[in-house]
């Protein structure tokens, strides 16, 4: 690659655009978020995590860092049902990391609209803009939304944030979070890793 001038204060960051999407990329995501994270000083760390696998690999490379888990709210696949394994959740919180369950800030009582109306919500409006991304995009701005809303990061300082399409993690990106109900004062930083090619 040529050499090229810059400006002061600007930076080249490489990005690593994984073939296409999935679990197979979950560990390199995860190298990549904490490799960044280092160089940065980042200390706020999202991770999104259905069973709990993520999770624990998160919280194993994680240590010493603010770690947020999110996972899906209970019910998302099923009535009263929870996907994070409980012994997966035992791990992620003896490694030292935090977990949240909830609803979706792109979805919750706008889906039910959805589901018994058949019409989308500006939430979900905003969810398939982000999947022009990728999946992965959206759970990780999803997730930041969410854990911000519990207070388990700030919106004061950046984090990274790490999602997936289905199952995984192929997604990371540097952002400076917010609320949900200031969505739009969020700004992605960095994109870190993300497919090139999904559906």
């Amino acid at each position: 690659m040529t050499q090229k001038k810059i400006h002061r204060g600007d930076v080249i960051v490489p990005c690593l655009y994984f073939e296409r999407p999935g679990p197979q990329n979950t560990r390199r995501t995860l190298d990549i978020a904490a490799a960044r994270a280092k160089e940065l000083g980042v200390k706020n760390i999202v991770v999104a995590s259905s069973s709990g696998k993520t999770g624990v690999l998160a919280a194993r490379l994680f240590q010493g860092k603010n770690l947020v888990v999110v996972t899906h709210s209970t019910g998302f696949m099923k009535p009263d049902h929870q996907e994070l394994r409980p012994a997966l959740r035992r791990k992620i919180e003896e490694l030292g990391g935090k977990i949240f369950s909830g609803q979706h800030s792109f979805g919750g009582v706008n889906r039910a609209v959805r589901r018994k109306l058949a019409t989308y919500q500006l939430d979900e409006i905003i969810a398939f803009s982000l999947r022009t991304f990728g999946q992965g995009t959206k759970v990780a701005i999803e997730t930041s939304l969410m854990a911000a809303d519990a207070g388990l990061i700030s919106t004061q300082e950046p984090c990274i944030s790490v999602g997936g399409s289905d199952s995984g993690a192929d997604t990371a990106l540097l952002l400076q979070p917010a609320n949900a109900q200031t969505f739009f004062d969020l700004r992605v930083l960095e994109v870190l890793a993300k497919p090139r090619s999904f559906d």
